[in-house]
């Protein structure tokens, strides 16, 4: 493991940054929050079989003009912020429950378009029968907006370290670094689309698009409801019968815009039914955007039945456990970081590690930033972080600690904990 070092990206400079940036993009679309936005994906290039390529080639750069642009309001957001005091980092929206509670009700709505429920004119994702002749361009520009928005929860290698090092510099530094961050995001996208020998491969549109359209409706509604489990550990079971409620007005609206659509191919008049559809979409966002949320009882107040025991982090107690001699294990996680997540199931909730903790007498710490903290904000920027998560091994014998990667295994972690108890 990487030894911190000061401010743990202090020894980059632009172009390695940009460097990282643009690996760390490419590989943040192999990250596990952006497989719901796959699916939208899939459909786009479904549309495009049998040689489309011109409308492939300009739906794929309207979709990297769609992931540059909101990487770089996000980029700017985030500078704003900083500049103005703000302990925020990457994924800061998502530290939001109005936000949260949105983009849950906005992953329903695009569920139920792609199940059939209602239609968007040009089509979010470009799909069926009727749509297969049109640009599309919109639609694939804010699939690559969302697709940015949805990979906000992750942290790819590479990323975290420029985006760190990024936000300690200019506005215009920051910008570039995130500009690179975007292009590696979109690439692979994009080169697809400029790719007429991929292309030729896909079948050419017909009715088995329609089924394929609907099956790709459930990674979205598994999105939404992940979301509405974050909203929870952020806000509790208030805010949880708030958005449920939400998604029932939300997805009557949707069948009644959809009834409207249908009576005016029909030759009806549909005007009433559009306006109750609009309105019952405005009072489901308003009920989830507008009001005040109560804070949740801490996440990390005691480990779960079954889990691995851990204590809430406070930098006294991690200073107390230090003085003692031992080993310590700090985990900066959020409920909405997905990486954070799998790391959890996959790395850290295991027999091997619960042995290894217990072997080399080390304590496990949680540093929870679901909710805003300048806490855990500050220490994350101590060691060149933007965002969670971020593993560190202090050792037994004091110094700076190990800093783990972003993608952990239990055969990593147990390794650092031995090596944590041992003299350097």
């Amino acid at each position: 493991p990487a030894k911190a070092s000061g401010g743990g990206a202090g020894g980059l400079n632009l172009a390695t940054a940009a460097l990282f940036g643009l690996v760390g993009g490419l590989i943040l679309n192999l990250m596990p929050c952006v497989f719901p936005v796959l699916a939208m994906k899939a459909a786009s290039l479904a549309g495009h079989g049998g040689g489309a390529h011109a409308q492939a080639r300009r739906q794929g750069l309207a979709f990297g003009a769609g992931v540059l642009a909101t990487f770089l309001v996000l980029a700017g957001g985030l500078v704003a912020l900083q500049a103005a005091g703000a302990a925020v980092g990457w994924g800061f929206q998502l530290q939001s429950p109005p936000v949260v509670a949105a983009l849950a009700l906005l992953m329903l709505a695009i569920a139920l378009n792609l199940s059939g429920v209602f239609e968007v004119a040009g089509s979010l994702q470009n799909v069926g029968s009727g749509l297969a002749g049109r640009g599309g361009t919109a639609g694939a520009f804010f699939t690559g907006a969302l697709a940015v928005v949805v990979a906000a929860p992750c942290t790819a290698p590479f990323m975290g370290a420029a985006i760190g090092w990024a936000l300690g510099q200019s506005a215009l530094v920051a910008l570039t670094v995130f500009a690179a961050l975007g292009v590696g995001f979109a690439a692979p996208f994009v080169a697809i689309a400029f790719a007429p020998a991929l292309l030729d491969r896909l079948p050419a549109p017909g009715p088995w698009m329609d089924v394929f359209r609907k099956a790709l409706a459930f990674p979205m509604y598994a999105a939404a409801a992940w979301l509405v489990w974050v909203l929870t550990q952020q806000a509790g079971a208030d805010a949880l019968a708030r958005i449920l409620a939400a998604a029932i007005v939300l997805a009557l609206a949707a069948w009644l815009a959809g009834a409207a659509q249908r009576r005016a191919l029909s030759g009806g008049r549909p005007l009433a039914q559009g306006l109750a559809a609009a309105a019952l979409a405005a009072v489901a966002i308003g009920a989830v955007v507008w009001p005040r949320y109560a804070e949740a009882t801490s996440t990390t107040a005691e480990a779960p039945a079954g889990s691995v025991p851990y204590e809430p982090y406070t930098p006294e107690r991690l200073a107390a456990l230090r003085a003692e001699g031992r080993p310590v294990l700090v985990n900066y996680t959020a409920a909405w970081c997905v990486s954070c997540q799998v790391n959890e199931r996959v790395a850290l909730s295991t027999r091997g590690v619960a042995e290894a903790l217990s072997r080399s007498g080390a304590a496990y710490l949680k540093a929870d930033w679901t909710k805003k903290d300048a806490v855990i904000a500050a220490d994350l920027a101590r060691f060149g972080r933007a965002g969670v998560p971020l593993y560190l091994v202090y050792g037994a014998d004091g110094g700076e600690p190990a800093i783990l990667p972003v993608l952990l295994t239990e055969g990593l972690v147990v390794r650092a904990l031995d090596a944590a108890a041992k003299p350097r």
